[in-house]
């Protein structure tokens, strides 16, 4: 390899939002501190693995939506970057769940607790979900949810006060937090492959997760991701966000119709035989019914 190829590449749309912060709810930012490789590093470390003598593809573009359509994954851990995020703590949980990353907290045995809690907006209290037992379904009225709002806001208050006072009476800072509430910030340093954000996202990004979680996907992808890899991005809306998989007995029940013309996706008929009718009830399961809205998002 020549030295004319060892230079660090830039990504000036990403560098003209280096340290800016995202904003997320009323007081939470995602913001991009450091990054290395771009499109190009995905590209050219696909052509290295390729070998002398194998042959090339000449579009850029066409070899990453190659890699992406049939998840050739090693080319995107050739690119890497760093987040400084400030995010509920509940929220945290479920992002350091995903465990293919660098991570530094903030630490509340060291310093004191950061002095904000994420606020709930009086339309965005929802119900729990009767089909997704870790899911939530519909918004609670407007004047139910201000009372909600009204109830979270004296909570937060009091807990803050509380830890106060422990701080003040000389209370050690690893105690004193120990009813701090979930909704309280938290900040952290996030570094994490290209490849491992972008299954993050998949995830995180889809209608079925949290919203709160939702939110800070949704930032990173649209206003970072999109502007470091462009070309990557555009194939993974294509191949993973904007895509749907089927599962052999849904192709296998797909297939026995023969045509698609005039599916009626309501029709429990059409579903029987193929396991996805609830046994002795007139229902669909729940495979089936994310198989419904697979086929309804076909016929739209």
């Amino acid at each position: 390899m020549s030295e004319e190829n060892l230079i660090r590449v830039a990504v000036p749309e990403l560098d003209a939002v280096l340290g800016h912060p995202f904003k997320v709810f009323d007081d939470g930012f995602v913001r991009v501190v450091d990054y290395m490789g771009n499109d190009q590093s995905i590209v050219q470390a696909a052509r290295v693995s390729y070998g002398i003598g194998t042959k090339k593809v000449s579009e850029d573009r066409g070899l990453i939506r190659y890699l992406m359509r049939h998840r050739h994954t090693t080319p995107f851990e050739m690119a890497e970057i760093k987040f400084h995020v400030r995010v509920p703590m509940d929220t945290w949980r479920q992002w350091i769940r995903h465990r293919t990353a660098n991570v530094n907290e903030y630490s509340t045995r060291y310093s004191i607790a950061i002095d904000n809690a994420q606020k709930t907006p009086k339309n965005k209290w929802r119900t729990q979900s009767q089909l997704n037992k870790q899911g939530s379904d519909e918004f609670f009225t407007k004047e139910e949810g201000a009372e909600f709002s009204r109830q979270e806001e004296e909570l937060q208050k009091h807990a803050r006060q509380v830890y106060e006072q422990r701080i003040e009476k000389g209370m050690s800072r690893e105690q004193a937090r120990k009813d701090l509430p979930l909704s309280t910030y938290t900040e952290a340093y996030w570094k994490t492959d290209l490849h491992n954000l972008l299954h993050f996202l998949s995830l995180r990004m889809d209608q079925r997760a949290q919203w709160e979680i939702r939110q800070y996907a949704n930032a990173i992808g649209n206003e970072i991701v999109s502007k470091w890899v462009p070309m990557t991005w555009e194939a993974f809306l294509d191949y993973r966000i904007n895509s749907i998989t089927l599962s052999g007995p849904e192709t296998e029940m797909i297939k026995s119709r023969g045509t698609f013309n005039n599916f009626d996706t309501d029709d429990l008929n059409n579903y029987r035989g193929f396991g996805f009718v609830k046994e002795k009830k007139e229902e669909l399961n729940r495979e089936g019914e994310e198989l419904r809205e697979k086929l309804k998002g076909l016929k739209n």
